[in-house]
């Protein structure tokens, strides 16, 4: 590990600034910034510590939403009884994300900006476009099977590796921002981060000293709350899939559906064409099908990964059937039908 300036910020403002006056890198929890600097993947002169700023606080909103300090641990965010009673999903997407001891340590804001898991990004030696742009992406042509399927370009097919994430696109929470200049500002989690194009180097449009303070979530919307995480192991280990989705359903037909997915994007991916095709329609173990399919149309492997298509249509089609509380139909001859 190369030598670093460090520094602990005494609050957010005085964070911001600071990062903002001299390119310093925000280190929270530090799970997996500090096996980055370890690599030598990334190699900051200036670190700021916001772990221990006051923002870690989660309360109720006056709209009924809920407020969450982004210095909050994932343990602490997972195991609120509002959040576990209200916004299940996303209880469920944080247990799933880690072991114990990284939600111990591991803080909201930087679950959001964690970085890919993709080897070519981790191995110096090997051409990334996102760690070295102009290098190559070794994984187009390479071992891609955690690669991603949607949203990529021909520069880059690494796959974001968060389960809070997505959970957090589901509910449509917001982030409060603070910048260099010391003024906060609210963007949309689905905006934070960006598709690779000719820039995967740039993953977010986050401008230096840009600090995430908080994240706010909307009233709870209605439906069952799901959470599926689709991996090589039970144990610790990034999802191939995941699916989270909130679904409401009345005298058969779904009225509400909030959708996104997980392992099969560069960003926490919103299925808009999943939610499109549902709402208003029965909610029927052949139209979730249906949705996964026109969802995933424009998919495409890269050979290793390949198999993320299929696997990630039966994902999303059995979690919106365990969400609806439908089985799945099995045709003559005993077997299921898959999308």
């Amino acid at each position: 590990m190369r030598p670093f300036g460090y520094e602990r910020a005494e609050s957010a403002v005085a964070a911001a600034r600071r990062a903002a006056d001299t390119g310093a890198t925000f280190i929270g929890g530090g799970t997996n910034l500090v096996d980055l600097m370890k690599l030598g993947v990334m190699t900051p002169e200036r670190l700021v510590d916001v772990s221990r700023l006051p923002n870690r606080d989660i309360a109720d909103a006056d709209d009924g939403g809920l407020a969450i300090g982004a210095a909050a641990t994932n343990t602490a965010l997972a195991n609120d009884p509002r959040v576990r009673e209200r916004f299940r999903v996303l209880s469920l997407a944080l247990l799933s994300g880690a072991t114990p001891q990284i939600r111990n340590k591991a803080t909201v804001g930087g679950n959001l900006l964690q970085r890919t898991r993709c080897p070519y990004f981790y191995e110096v030696g090997l051409p990334c476009n996102k760690r070295a742009p102009g290098s190559g992406c070794g994984a187009r042509f390479g071992r891609s099977r955690d690669a991603a399927v949607l949203g990529t370009s021909e520069h880059c097919i690494a796959a974001h590796p968060s389960d809070m994430a997505v959970a957090m696109v589901a509910l449509d929470a917001r982030l409060g921002v603070r910048g260099g200049d010391g003024d906060l500002r609210w963007l949309d989690v689905d905006a934070l981060h960006r598709l690779p194009g000719d820039r995967p180097d740039r993953e977010h449009d986050l401008a230096p000293g840009d600090l995430i303070e908080t994240v706010r979530l909307p009233p709870p919307p209605p439906g069952r709350h799901v959470y599926t995480k689709v991996r090589d192991r039970a144990s610790y280990a990034f999802a191939l899939v995941s699916v989270a989705v909130v679904l409401a359903v009345e005298d058969g037909v779904v009225t509400s559906a909030r959708v996104a997915l997980g392992g099969v994007a560069p960003k926490p991916w919103r299925a808009r064409a999943v939610e499109a095709a549902l709402t208003g329609a029965r909610a029927t173990w052949r139209a979730f099908c249906a949705a996964a399919e026109a969802e995933l149309a424009p998919a495409r492997g890269h050979g290793d990964n390949d198999f993320k298509i299929p696997l990630a249509r039966r994902a999303i089609a059995g979690t919106l059937a365990e969400a609806a509380g439908i089985a799945p139909e099995v045709p003559t001859g005993g077997r299921r039908a898959t999308p």
